[in-house]
């Protein structure tokens, strides 16, 4: 029996006005002119016989039926792009989607990533980067992340415990931070706008408060690093991110590291994420990260420590 569809040209371009509030950006995108965007969207409510789409002043905006037919729509081209992709990933040879944050990639995965290799020649990782706020699936077979308390209760349950992370205040060697009693005291503290919780975190499993007069908040990881190296503050990272820099004496670890009782994990995002492919990555990252720890920077008990960065 013949599919009962309206044309997928024009559900195409409807999904595109709907997501990027106007005609003219959802042409752009799609290498149509503004006049065939909207004759596509006069075509989609004939063939409906309905209305999608209410003007509002000089714009147009989506009424109840359109925001229906928006999440249908929406939901079914995400899934037919994340299929199409899987398809041509399988069919160059056994893959994984992976997606993490930018940091984590740059400064640790990517740089370790040969490995993998060496050990599987005939398969391929395929990397989605993005923030902390937005890493949830980007069509990836497995997210890695570490703080999964805003993933759904499901999310958590089937995470992949990878490995042991200990977080831990760095500045650059002339920023003054100094350990003094059960506090860490600095003119300014350096804190990620999507892992809020972090330094409560931090504060609760090292014994320390952190007295500080100033904040300054960045939306990625290595604004914080840049900001923490420029002398700005005193940034909270996880270790294997800076241990390059700690080795270099470009940022220095007052307090030490102190551990992050959940760690670090994968999180199954496709039904690809049981395949051979997925489950060799995963072996591979779990055994890369637990030989990737130097015990000179796991200090866990900072409150025996009064360190001072000095200068500045």
């Amino acid at each position: 029996m013949a599919r009962r569809l309206p044309p997928l040209s024009a559900l195409r371009a409807f999904e595109a006005v709907a997501r990027l509030g106007s005609v003219t950006r959802a042409g752009e995108e799609l290498g149509r002119t503004h006049s065939a965007v909207s004759r596509q969207l006069r075509a989609l409510q004939e063939h409906a016989g309905l209305a999608f789409l209410d003007k509002a002043g000089t714009g147009l905006r989506l009424n109840a039926h359109g925001e229906a037919l928006r999440q249908v729509v929406a939901g079914a081209l995400e899934t037919l792009e994340q299929g199409w992709a899987r398809v041509l990933d399988e069919a160059r040879g056994p893959s994984v989607h992976v997606a993490c944050s930018a940091t984590f990639a740059m400064r640790w995965l990517v740089p370790h990533l040969p490995g993998f290799y060496r050990r599987h020649p005939e398969m391929k990782v395929r990397l989605s980067m993005t923030t902390a706020q937005e890493l949830r699936h980007q069509g990836a077979d497995l997210v890695i992340a570490w703080d999964r308390r805003s993933y759904p209760a499901r999310d958590r349950e089937r995470a992949i415990r990878l490995a042991e992370v200990a977080f831990g205040p760095v500045c650059a060697p002339g920023y003054k931070a100094s350990v003094k009693g059960k506090a860490l005291r600095c003119t300014t503290r350096i804190a990620h706008e999507h892992t809020g919780e972090s330094w409560n975190i931090w504060q609760a499993g090292s014994g320390l408060a952190v007295v500080h007069e100033a904040e300054l908040r960045f939306p990625h990881t290595h604004l914080c690093l840049e900001a923490a190296l420029s002398g700005l503050g005193v940034a909270l990272v996880e270790q294997r991110i800076v241990r390059d820099d700690l080795a270099a004496g470009r940022l220095v670890a007052p307090c030490g590291f102190t551990p992050f009782a959940d760690g670090l994990a994968a999180i199954p995002a496709s039904e690809h994420a049981a395949s051979p492919a997925a489950r060799a990555f995963v072996a591979w990252i779990r055994g890369a990260l637990a030989e990737d720890v130097s015990p000179a920077m796991t200090a866990r008990q900072p409150r025996a420590r009064a360190s001072r960065a000095r200068g500045g």
